[in-house]
């Protein structure tokens, strides 16, 4: 079986979908879109992703398959070793939900199409960009916290003591966080577990800037 992952590095869509290879030690041709060029409006991109985002991942040639969550369900059920989602129906609702906190609710609001519509359609400045990418960043990781700091299922990770889809999510949550200077400081629970996935090594060498295509030098 052959794996392309078309991705960015410092998207971090393809970030979670790095993140669940990595852990079930798949391997993936990484074809680089650059966002910031526009590469993904493209016709050839297109071709494969109409939305003109990352990630698309082809498994041998066949309909790419697209949005980061997707991809990764796709993943845990053709390679479920180790898996990503906990055996019962109940806990595996809950991985999803907070998963979807990110997915859903938080990331998109923050994404380049966004910024760019903020700035060249509604003329806002980078300061009020800014102060929209920190409040839905914070937004997600609030929500977050709320959850995992009370409720009994969340262990070292998210759910129990191995890592889940949530806690590649909230990963990616967090990582965005430094990208936009958000203090999350206010969240011990978020920022331990945080802490706790970047000891392992799938979690930690496919952080952006780890990436191929990231620049010397970082920029936002």
């Amino acid at each position: 079986m052959t794996m392309r992952l078309y991705g960015f590095w410092r998207s971090l869509a393809t970030y979670r979908v790095r993140v669940a290879l990595a852990v079930k030690r798949i391997n993936a041709e990484q074809i680089s879109i650059n966002l910031l060029q526009g590469v993904q409006h493209g016709e050839e991109y297109k071709g494969i992703n109409p939305q003109s985002v990352v990630p698309a991942l082809i498994v041998d040639d066949g309909p790419p398959l697209f949005q980061s969550m997707a991809i990764m369900e796709y993943l845990e059920e053709t390679y479920p070793n180790p898996p990503l989602l906990p055996k019962d129906p109940r806990g595996r609702a809950r991985v999803r939900g907070l998963s979807q906190i990110v997915v859903s609710d938080g990331h998109p609001l923050v994404v380049p199409r966004i910024r760019a519509y903020l700035e060249k359609a509604l003329g806002q400045d980078e300061a009020a960009r800014n102060t929209w990418l920190a409040h839905w960043t914070l937004q997600a990781l609030q929500a977050l916290e709320a959850h995992l700091a009370k409720e009994r299922e969340t262990g070292r990770y998210c759910h129990g003591d191995a890592p889940t889809l949530a806690d590649i999510c909230l990963a990616s949550q967090v990582l965005g966080a430094k990208f936009f200077n958000v203090d999350t400081s206010a969240m011990p629970t978020v920022v331990r577990i945080f802490e706790e996935c970047m000891r392992i090594d799938a979690f930690e060498r496919s952080q952006p800037h780890k990436q191929p295509d990231a620049p010397k030098t970082p920029t936002h």
